[in-house]
This record gives structure tokens, sequence and C-alpha cells, in this order.
């Protein structure tokens, strides 16, 4: 590897140039064909720069529109071979070979530039454009004829191109090597003993090319010398050298130039053809010649950039085989067919308002590869914008700040660059770059006026708006958002925000408190507007509020002054005149304006003939003479109005007394106060009454309403079921008809005086229609009436319902219903709960069965006797039979309901009767306690009544 690669030499070196964006240059020399990754140099120790500052600039290699063929490894600070570099495919013959690119760094935007140059290495053996070499000599040559071989072409250069020739055998020719003007060494072979086309007509040799490298490298090609008959002369060119101007992109045939060479031989010895050498490569692409005439035309387009001139060698032949060669140079003469190359290496595509002056906006390369004036590039912008651009250094410009920036005015920017060459019928180019302006908090927000004076009515409602004020921001976003804050200041030592409020938003001020008039009639505040940016900006503004007045006061009498106390009048005596001045009413009102304006008037009078009211002084006077017959005693009512909308008005009584003593007058005006107070009490007796009487109508008839509802519900429940109604009732109920079961046998109504509580107590006839069969236990019966009448004498004793008696009670025997039913022991002992309610079907079975006994003791016992099923008990013996048409009996109950007075006194009668026969034939066992009879059956419809009479 160390004999290809050659010995690198690193030449660096740093100016400080006089245009701030270049800051350096470094120049190393590589050998070409350096496998891919081979450093080329340290470029961040060669330039000085950290490598930190290589990572932070983004730091990147800017090659324009050439290939890419080194990299930046930014970890290391080093620039590395990124392809394979092909010296001759890069440069062909140029020479030196160099790369040139640029490191550009941003935030300061840098670029370094950097120059790469590529040291040739012999990897290139020297070739012939022709396999082979065909020469047709006349024996008759002489010793020393020159006869002009193809040249090698070697794409390597210096030591490591062609060098020399050598050609074998060497017995009839020998090899000779001829410098030339441009050091292209010209090839002859040279005649150095005589050919003998009968000893051998055809002759072959071998011609080698050699080059200089290490380690050597050459090419071949055959030779084949055929033997001819003797032409002894050779044809020759007039001319050496032939130079000739050809301007690019010149049409394909146009003629260069026409060469000439002559022949001194007749006949087809001299006659000359001529063709071109095919040593240079490309050549034959773009030029020809005619053989016959020597015409040198152009087959093809040429480019002046491709390459600015052509060597063309150009040989003369004649039918006996001798040559002759010429050179033609040809230069291109540039013309202005390209347009200015523009590229941008580093643009910005926002920056702040507030940048300073020059700064940086883009960094581009311009490149026009025209030549001379063709190739000057002059770049300018095409608007008047804040911008210029400056050329830093040889085709490299900066496009800068000029002034300063208001986004506010341009919040953007579409800067043209125009890049114009220096040609005749000039070409340019143009680029366009957006360039966003980001906003600066650079504005306060603005006020639409000065100060703001707004108006609001007194007595208005707190919170109500008052009015706007609005300030606006010239800035973007957020530093576009403006609040209000209300400044903190007093108003007669009250803070202004409890007068007052602001919006932070929408900056509507609205009134914190309801103002008056009368208290304050104007104050003034500021408030601040503050937009949203960082650090905010503000600016204040003065608000006015002025208070409007409003006719809210009545108006006020200062004179004649009203007292309950006391009275005053004022004397007129008998004699005045027309026009006498009695007194003046004297009102203020503390509105303003005209709502203060004042107005009397004479509401009533005793005699409205005999004064006046002054309209607007409230002076009364006399309208006519006073006269006898006037009533001493004269009382005026005068109303005071003021001109507000709507008006308020207040009135004063002014007494007046038409006398001409003072005791006449005491005499007359005795009773003004007290009929006053009169007056003002009975208005208000009279309302206060009207409200009670009202209340009571009202109470009165919802009480008859709700009783009637109520008493229609029940006929309703009773008359509308299929069923006879055996209601239930709980223990402890007292049914206030007197048509369930109660507590006690009887009820009576009783009537006492207030002083009954020392007297005995009458009993009447039974509240209740009920007749309720009694047991033969008439003691208990006779103790329960004496308990009874004591309760009565006794008011303040506690009246408890207490569970049912078992004296009263059927025996499980005696109550009607199915054969055999019986309930517990405790139930007969009258000491357990009450037994279950039968059910609809027993209750119809019992109810049918007891009307079928009835109606067979019925048939069987005379009037006033009534013959019992024995299913009943023996103790249940009664002397009369109720009607069953007239009465209802429930069977579970001890009440049979009835209509029929007379009914009811027989069956008093009846158990009164059985009582006594009971007591007499009453065993001492008979003491002990008799089962307790059910209660009544509970009905769907009972157990309906039964929990509203709960609840209620």
């Amino acid at each position: 590897m160390s004999d290809r690669t050659m010995k690198r030499q690193v030449l660096l070196f740093t100016s400080v140039l006089f245009l701030s964006s270049v800051h350096g240059q470094a120049s190393y020399s590589i050998p070409e064909e350096m496998a891919k990754g081979s450093l080329v140099g340290n470029i961040a120790q060669d330039l000085g720069l950290d490598i930190k500052r290589l990572k932070s600039g983004n730091a990147r290699i800017h090659v324009g529109n050439s290939a890419e063929y080194i990299e930046l490894n930014k970890e290391r600070g080093v620039i590395l071979v990124k392809e394979r570099i092909d010296r001759e495919a890069l440069c062909r013959q140029t020479t030196p070979c160099a790369l040139h690119f640029q490191i550009i760094m941003e935030n300061p935007i840098e670029f370094y530039r950097v120059t790469v140059e590529i040291t040739d290495i012999n990897d290139n053996a020297p070739v012939f454009q022709m396999q082979d070499m065909k020469f047709e000599i006349s024996e008759s040559a002489i010793t020393g004829a020159k006869f002009v071989l193809e040249r090698a072409f070697d794409s390597d250069i210096g030591l490591n191109g062609l060098q020399t020739y050598s050609l074998n055998p060497t017995d009839n020719f020998v090899l000779k090597l001829q410098g030339q003007a441009d050091g292209i060494k010209k090839v002859e072979m040279v005649l150095q003993k005589p050919l003998d086309r009968e000893k051998q007509d055809q002759i072959s040799l071998l011609l080698t090319a050699l080059d200089g490298g290490q380690p050597q490298m050459s090419g071949t090609v055959q030779i084949h010398v055929t033997v001819l008959d003797a032409n002894d002369n050779a044809p020759v060119f007039t001319q050496a050298i032939y130079k000739v101007s050809l301007i690019e992109n010149s049409k394909s045939g146009t003629l260069l130039t026409t060469v000439s060479a002559t022949d001194i031989d007749h006949g087809s010895y001299g006659l000359v053809t001529y063709y071109i050498s095919s040593s240079t490569i490309g050549i034959l692409d773009l030029f020809e010649i005619d053989e016959r005439n020597g015409e040198v035309r152009l087959i093809n387009e040429v480019d002046y950039e491709t390459a600015k001139h052509f060597q063309i060698d150009v040989k003369a032949k004649d039918q006996g085989g001798l040559t002759d060669s010429s050179k033609l140079i040809v230069d291109i003469i540039d013309v202005n067919d390209n347009k200015p190359l523009i590229d941008l290496m580093s643009t910005s595509k926002s920056i702040p308002e507030n940048s300073p002056s020059q700064t940086v906006i883009a960094v581009m390369s311009v490149h026009d590869p025209d030549s001379d004036n063709n190739g000057v590039v002059n770049c300018v912008l095409t608007q008047n914008i804040p911008f210029i651009i400056t050329s830093t250094s040889n085709g490299f410009y900066s496009l800068v700040t000029d002034s300063d920036l208001d986004r506010e005015r341009a919040s953007e920017y579409n800067i043209s660059v125009t890049c114009s060459d220096e040609g005749v019928r000039s070409l340019s180019s143009s680029v366009t770059l957006t360039l966003q302006i980001s906003d600066v908090n650079d504005n306060a927000p603005v006020f639409e006026r000065s100060s703001y004076e707004a108006y609001i009515i007194e007595n208005n409602t707190p919170g109500l708006s008052i009015f706007t004020v609005k300030a606006r921001d010239a800035d973007w976003n957020q530093n576009a958002r403006v609040s209000y804050i209300l400044e903190d200041t007093s108003v007669n030592g009250v803070p202004v925000s409890s007068y007052v409020s602001v919006s932070a938003d929408s900056g509507v001020i609205h009134a914190v408190r309801s103002f008056d008039y009368e208290k304050i009639k104007d104050f003034q505040f500021r408030v601040k507007a503050q937009d949203g940016g960082s650090p905010p900006l503000s600016s204040n503004v003065t608000v006015k509020i002025m208070v409007q007045d409003q006719n809210d006061n009545a108006p006020q009498v200062l004179y004649p002054v009203q007292t309950s106390s006391s009275l005053v009048a004022e004397m007129v005596p008998r004699s005045a005149d027309v026009g006498y001045l009695v007194t003046k009413v004297v009102a203020v009102d503390v509105d303003s304006g005209q709502n203060a304006w004042l107005l009397y008037k004479l509401q009533k009078a005793t005699d409205r003939a005999l004064f006046e009211v002054g309209l607007q002084n409230g002076e009364i006077r006399t309208i006519r003479q006073v006269t006898d017959k006037d009533a001493v005693k004269q009382r005026l009512t005068v109303v005071v109005e003021d001109n507000g909308q709507p008006s308020r008005s207040a009135t004063v009584n002014v007494n007046v007394a038409v006398a001409d003593s003072f005791p006449e007058v005491l005499s007359e005006f005795t009773d003004f106060t007290h009929d006053k107070e009169y007056n003002d009490n009975l208005t208000f007796y009279l309302v206060l009454a009207l409200a009670v009487v009202s209340l009571l109508f009202i109470t009165c008839l919802v009480v008859i309403i709700s009783v009637k509802i109520y008493r229609w519900r029940q006929s309703r429940i009773l008359y509308h079921s299929n069923l006879p109604v055996i209601p239930y009732y709980p223990p402890r109920y007292a049914d206030t008809l007197g048509t369930g079961t109660l507590q006690h046998v009887y009820n009576y109504e009783v009537c006492r005086t207030t002083d009954s509580r020392k007297s005995d107590c009458t009993f009447a006839r039974p509240c209740s229609q009920n007749v309720l069969i009694m047991d033969s236990s008439s003691t208990g019966t006779t103790q329960r009436m004496q308990s009874e009448k004591n309760i009565l004498d006794e008011p303040d004793s506690t009246l408890e319902q207490k569970p049912p008696n078992a004296d009263w009670r059927f025996t499980q025997g005696q109550r009607p219903g199915p054969s055999g039913a019986g309930g517990p022991p405790e139930m007969a002992m009258g000491t357990g709960p009450w037994p279950n309610p039968p059910t609809e079907a027993e209750q119809l079975q019992a109810l049918m069965a007891a009307a079928n006994e009835v109606s067979e003791a019925t048939a069987t016992l005379g009037p006033g006797t009534m013959g019992l099923s024995t299913r009943y008990s023996p103790q249940f013996t009664l002397q009369h039979v109720p009607d069953y048409r007239q009465n209802v009996y429930i069977p579970g109950s001890t009440a049979t309901l009835t209509s029929n007075p007379q009914q009811q006194q027989q069956m008093v009668m009846q158990q009164q009767m059985v009582a006594q026969q009971q007591a007499l034939q009453a065993q001492p066992s008979e003491a002990s306690a008799q089962p307790e009879p059910p209660k009544a059956a509970q009905t769907p419809a009972s157990k309906k009544k039964s929990t509203k009479k709960e609840k209620k």
C-alpha cells in the first residue's frame, strides 16, 4: 500500500479576509484512489475550531453542483474520503487537479474554504487507440526515411504518464522521438537499412509505449509493413502548424480551415490523401477532414466551458505510402450562453423584528462558467426592501439587513435576488427567499381616545354596564392580547373598585353600586390596558363618570312646619283686602334641573273663592274681600309638585283663622289635632278589619267544602259496595259517628255549664242509634257507667282509650260463622290477641245462616219474643226479635244498626230485663273472664278506610 500511496502533504494557511463571512482556508493534498473512509486531514485542528462548535453550528460540507467525494466527521473534527476519487475521470489532463468545497456553520453563520489537491498515481497503462498500424513502403525508400507512428495515450500525468517508446525488432527500422512545442513527443519510425521487396515483402514490428511510474506500465501495438514498389518522395504540408478560431455553439458543418500537402512524384505516387489522427480522444467525434481536398469541418457542437481549445493531428499520405503530418490548433471563442448559477448555501426562514442591522439572512454562492466579461456576475435586489446583498469573497454573497425591521409594517418579505453577468445580451438568474418577521412586544396598547366620559342615570341597578373602553395593540398573538385593569385610586376616600369594575377581557365598565346624584355627581378613575407580552407593556386612560339626576326625591315642605303635637294657624283679619298675603309655602327639592322646579297648587280649601296659591312662589293670598259671613276656621291643602317625569309631589295643610282677636281663634282650633289623628287611625282600622273578615270567610269556606267532600266519599264507600260493609276497627279505635265498635257501651250528649264541674252530670238520650247487646255481667256495666260519670265530673282527668272489655264480647260458640270454628284458649279467656277476621265467603255464609234463623224464629214465636238457634250460647236470650227488614245484623259484631226508634226502646228494655235475670242467676264461678268476641271482619274497603284514618 505504501508503494501506491503518495506521501500526503498538508498545506495549511489561514488568512484574515476583509469580508466578515469567510474565516479561513485550508488546503490538503491526497493521492487518488484512496479507500473510502481514509483520513484527509484534521480540519478542526487545522482551522483552530472546537469540536463542540462543529456540533452546535451544524457544520456541513457544501460542494454546490459537484459530486461529493469528501465528508465531514463532526465527532472527530476530521474530513474523510467519502467516495473513491479517480483523478483521470475528475480532471483528465488538467493539472493541478483539486476539489474545492466549503465548510459551513450556523448560529452564527460562518464558512471556510477548503481545497483538496488530488495527486496522480500510476494506475493507468499507456494505450494505443489502434489495434495495429499498417504501412506500405516502397523498396526505393532511402535510408533515413521517416514514418510517423500513432502515439499512445496515457491518462496519468507527470512521471506516471507516457515517457518513452521501444520498437522491436530493429533490423530495418529504428525509433526516433522528436519533442514538440506542446511537450508531446512525436514518434517516428526511421528506415535505417534499405528494403528489398524480393527478400521480404512483409515486415512485422512491435511498438511498446512505456510510462515512468513505479511499477512501470506499458502498452503495445503491432506494426505491419508492406514493401511496395519504389516511390521515393513523400507528401509535404505547406505549414507545420495551422491555427484557427471557432465560436462555441457553432452549427454542425462549419468550415474551420483547409490543409494542403504536396508530393513531387508523378502519377499515382503524387496523389495525396488527408486524414485525422485518432491519437486524441473525442477529436473524431467533433471534427472531420475531406480526404481529397483537406477541408476540416465541425460535425458536433463544441462548448467553451468543456474545452477551450483543440489540437488536431492531420496527416497526408501519397499513393506510394509516404506520409507527412501537421498540427491544427483550434481555439474556441466563448459566447455568453450560460446563466449565473445561484446556490443557496444557508438561509434563515424567520428573524425577530428587533434584529440589529447587518444581520445575515442568507449566504449564497454564484458562479458563471463563461469567461471574461461573460463570467462577471453582479447580484442585486429587485425590490425596495430593508435588505442589501454584499459580496463576501469571489463568487460568494451575503444577504443582510440594512435597517430596522417592523413586523407591524411588514410581517413577511419575499426577497428576490437577481444575478446578471456582463456579457453582451446579458443573462440573469433569480431566486426568491421568503422571510418571516417574528413579533417582538414593542408596541404598547393604545386606547381609541385620550380620555373617556360616560353618563349614568342615578338609582341604577348594580352590575349595569356603563360603557366600554377599547385599546388596540399593533403586535401579534399573545403580545396583542389586551387585558384591562382598574387602577387603585380612591373617590372621596372610598376605593374606586367599590364604585365600578372593569371586565379584564372586554373592557366593559360595570357599576358596582347604585349611584345617588345627590351624594356624588361625578368621579374619575384610570383604566390600564396591558398586553400579554414579556415583559408586558401598558398604557393608561382617564375615565370620567357623570351621574345624571333622576326625579327620585319628592319636594320637602319647609314652611309651614307640620307637627302632630301643636297646631300652627295663620290669622287673617276680617278687614283684609283682595291680594292680602296670608302666608307663603316654602318647599325645596334636592333634585337638580327641571326635577327641582316646583309648582304650587291649591288642592282643597274650605272656601276656594277666598284664597289662591301662587303657582311658582307658593304665596297664599286672598282673592276677594273677607266678610263676616266667612268661617273663622279655614283649612287649605296645598300640593307642591316638581317638574320631573314622573312628577313627585308633597302636600301641606295650612290652617287659616279669619278673626280679629286671638281668643276667638283659640276656641275654634282646639279640635284640629284630634280630628287629624282620628281620620288617620280610622283608615288603618278599616283596612285591617276588611283583611281579617276576608281571611275568616275564606277559611270557613275551605273547611265546609272539605267536610262536604269527606262525607260524600264516606257515603260512596258505604252504599256502593256489593257485600255488607263489615268494618274492621283496630284496638283503641273510637268511631265518632257512632256506627262502629266503641270503647264504651253508650254514647251520651252531655250538656254542661261553665260551672258544671261542681254539679252533677245529667245524662240525656243516646247520641247514637246503635244498640249494643250486653251479656249477663250487668255489674260490669253499672260499674262502667259509674266510671264514666266520674270521668265527666273530673274534666282534668286523662281520657285514655283502652282495649275492649271481655264482658260484652261473644264467646266462640256465640259467634256466627262456620260450625266448629274456634279460637285458641287464650282468645276464649279474653287475654290473647283478637282473632283474624273471617273471609268474605265466611261472612256471606254467616249472614245467610243468621237470616234463615231469624226467619224461622219469627215464624214460631209471637211478637216480643225471639228464638235462637242452639248454636248460640244460652246466655244470649232475648225476648224480642228484631225486624230483619229494618235492622242490619253484622255477624261477629255486637251492634245492630236500626232506623226505628220504637224498636230501639224495646231493645233497651229487653237488655235491661236480661241483665236483671242474669244478675239473679249469676254464680261466683261466673266472675271469671269471659271469652272475648272477635273483632269485625275486615274487608278490602274497610282496610282502605282504616289505612286512610291511620295516616290522618
